[in-house]
């Protein structure tokens, strides 16, 4: 599997001056980041509102940091220091990287996942996905297991306890029935494989954990 990339934190959009008469450029644009309120120039805004972009791409696992740097070097208004950005933003934890099928232990612990989006249930004709989406347009349909997750693991304390958590259904086992048999990575996994497209679409942020 492909190792991707994806913007952390939640856009808070441009601050202005107090000044009069009023002053059109931005003093910087903030991104709520874990317990800080970050700024940004409007270069770095521009580079990580740009890890947004192309959601077909992102559901495909295709968007990573040198499609990123190609994609703003070859913009119709192309950012020469591209690549110094990007690993800017990444050492400040404003873009994350992971492999999608290797070690998500170190990433998931540091991050946790927030819903964005409404949850939309699933149809009759599908009801193996779960949908979420925006003004009950469905931008992404999920398994239980990743819908689940999107929902109820904000309240633990990084996204790969809720993981661990999830695995671990014993408790939840009515007698007779038997437990999932997942590990944790692999649930992980499958978050990770859907979590691209999640954030692109702005159904869910990772933010860091503040341990």
């Amino acid at each position: 599997m492909p190792r991707v990339i994806v913007p952390a934190g939640l856009s808070m959009g441009p601050r202005y001056r107090y000044v009069r008469p009023p002053d059109p450029t931005p003093e910087c644009y903030e991104v709520h980041l874990g317990d800080d309120l970050v700024e940004l120039t409007e270069t770095e805004a521009a580079v990580w509102a740009a890890s947004f972009i192309d959601a077909e791409r992102h559901a495909k696992l295709e968007v990573n940091r040198e499609s990123l740097i190609r994609l703003l070097e070859t913009a119709p208004q192309p950012e020469p220091d591209a690549a110094e950005i990007v690993g800017s933003l990444i050492q400040r934890g404003l873009l994350v990287e992971f492999d999608t099928d290797g070690d998500l232990e170190p990433v998931f612990r540091r991050h946790k996942l927030l819903p964005l989006a409404e949850g939309l249930g699933s149809t009759p004709e599908e009801p193996h996905l779960h949908r979420i989406g925006h003004s009950g347009q469905p931008k992404v349909a999920v398994p239980v297991d990743v819908y689940g997750l999107w929902s109820f693991s904000y309240r633990d304390a990084g996204l790969w306890e809720a993981c661990s958590l999830y695995a671990d259904d014993t408790e939840n086992v009515e007698e007779g029935d038997e437990p999932m048999e997942q590990t944790p990575h692999q649930v992980a996994q499958d978050i990770a494989l859907h979590l691209p497209l999640m954030i692109s679409t702005s159904c869910a942020y990772l933010d860091p954990t503040s341990v």
